[in-house]
Order: C-alpha cells, then structure tokens, then sequence
C-alpha cells in the first residue's frame, strides 16, 4: 500500500485528475447509448463496453462513428495517462543509473552463476535506492494491447461499426489510399524519435527503434480496418504531443549541457586553486 501511494505522490495530481475525468466520461457514453450490445462472458462484457461507449459518444456527433472512434481513443488515452507518466519518469531514472550499471557489469565480468548472482543482487539494491522500476516501461503496453484487440472485436461485432463512413473510409474495411497508414507510421517515428532524442546513451538498437517501429505501424495499419488505423492516427498523434511535453528532448540536452558546464566550471576552479597554493 506505501509503495503504490508513493507511485501515486511520484505520477503527481494532474494526471489522475484527468484519468478520473477520461474514465467518468467514457462510463457516460457507454450508459448513454440506448440500444443493446450482447455479452456472454467477461472478455464480451469488455468489448461490449467498448461498442457502447464508442456508439454513445458518436451519438454526440449525429452518429459520426469516425469521431465516436477520434473522442473515444483522445479518452483512453487520457485513463492510461498515469501510466506513461510513470513510466517515463521511470526511463530517465533508468538513464541516471546507467552509469552504475555498467560499473556493476565492469565489476563482475565473470559468466558463473555466483557472478551473476552477485550482481543481480547489487542492481536490485541500486534499482531500489534509485527508486527504479525496469518492468515500468511494460505497463502502457500491457494495457494497450487489450484495448486494442477490444476495439478490433468491437467493430467486427457491430454491424453498425462496421458499415460506418467518416471521410473517404468505410471503417470496416481498409483505407484505400493509404492516407491512415501513412499518417499511423509517421507520427509513431515522431514519438520514438522524440524519445530516443532524451537518451543520453544509444546502442545500435536503440538508435534502430525509430525507423523499425513506423514500418510495422504502416504495414499493420494496411491489414486492419481503417477504424483501428484511425486509432491508431489518433492515438500516436496524442503520444507525439505528450512525448514533447513530458519528455521534451531540447530541454533535457540544454539542462546537461549546463550541469557538463557547470562540472567543466568546477573542475578549472579546483585546478586554479592547486596551482595557486602551490605557488
């Protein structure tokens, strides 16, 4: 209970204030559509939520399914907003200890089992001073995956869903000129080149990530209906924004390169005071 409500302290207000909003608004809708979606089990349960919810707020919008889709993802976005905060506050601790990572690994080389167990030992203990979590990163994840395949089920269930029109898409089946996976694939590089911008430290897959990642957002966004591409325009879009916003890679280059300079300042002092002393 300590260590959730210290998350909690550590995610700040905004975030949960606005998740609570997301969530409050996304029951609104669902209990708002008046016609029926059926469920026979948990799992259906989910997805007829999702249908409902979606179905209701496109109700707001003259039964515009496109913008039930568009004001639905902006809302589960939101509800998992906590999430990413905490989980790229857990990244750039991550990039703090890095340093002693590779300390550690310097200090036990050795492949045996004593070594690794040394050193597992010692990074868990760092991790905890640190007040890191290495599975953090998993969470936004984990949650977005059943959301997904909750909304794919969601617009081959209804039939409503299905045969809806927003723009030139007919939301069940594919965009037909490639507008939707084009868009998918470049805000998804926007987001990971934003966040691979505020690593200090790259590797050749970390530096890979950027351009792996909009090429199978593309090609997935081809072989699904345009719905879920429209979810995932939107929902990369408001990932962009957010990266920015919380993850600002400008900001983080000026603030080291004033704490190197500061460092750099600090070093020529020492230095000038020893060649003073010893004069």
């Amino acid at each position: 209970m300590k260590r959730f409500t210290n998350i909690l302290k550590k995610i700040g207000p905004l975030p949960l204030i606005l998740a609570v909003i997301a969530l409050i608004i996304i029951i609104i809708a669902g209990t708002s559509f008046s016609g029926h979606v059926a469920s026979h089990s948990l799992w259906s349960a989910v997805v007829a939520a999702f249908t409902s919810a979606i179905l209701g707020a496109s109700a707001w919008f003259g039964n515009n399914y496109g913008m039930g889709i568009i004001v639905f993802t902006i809302l589960i976005r939101f509800l998992i907003l906590p999430l990413m905060v905490y989980q790229i506050q857990s990244m750039m601790k991550m990039q703090i200890v890095q340093p002693a990572l590779k300390a550690l690994q310097s200090k036990y080389p050795g492949k045996d089992t004593e070594s690794r167990q040394l050193m597992m030992a010692e990074q868990q203990t760092l991790y905890k001073d640190a007040g890191v979590n290495p599975f953090a990163s998993m969470l936004p994840l984990i949650v977005q995956m059943p959301v997904l395949i909750a909304l794919y089920q969601s617009i081959y269930n209804s039939q409503v869903l299905r045969s809806g029109k927003f723009l030139w898409l007919q939301l069940g089946h594919n965009d037909p000129y490639y507008i939707l996976p084009i868009l998918a694939a470049l805000f998804t590089f926007a987001s990971s080149w934003l966040s691979t911008q505020a690593t200090p430290e790259q590797n050749g897959m970390t530096k890979a990530m950027p351009y792996i990642f909009p090429v199978v957002i593309f090609f997935s966004a081809i072989a699904v209906p345009s719905a879920l591409s429209l979810y995932w325009v939107v929902g990369n879009l408001f990932q962009t924004i957010q990266t920015f916003f919380l993850q600002n890679p400008f900001k983080i280059r000026r603030q080291r390169e004033l704490e190197l300079q500061k460092e750099r300042d600090m070093k020529r002092k020492i230095k000038k005071a020893k060649r003073s002393t010893k004069r």
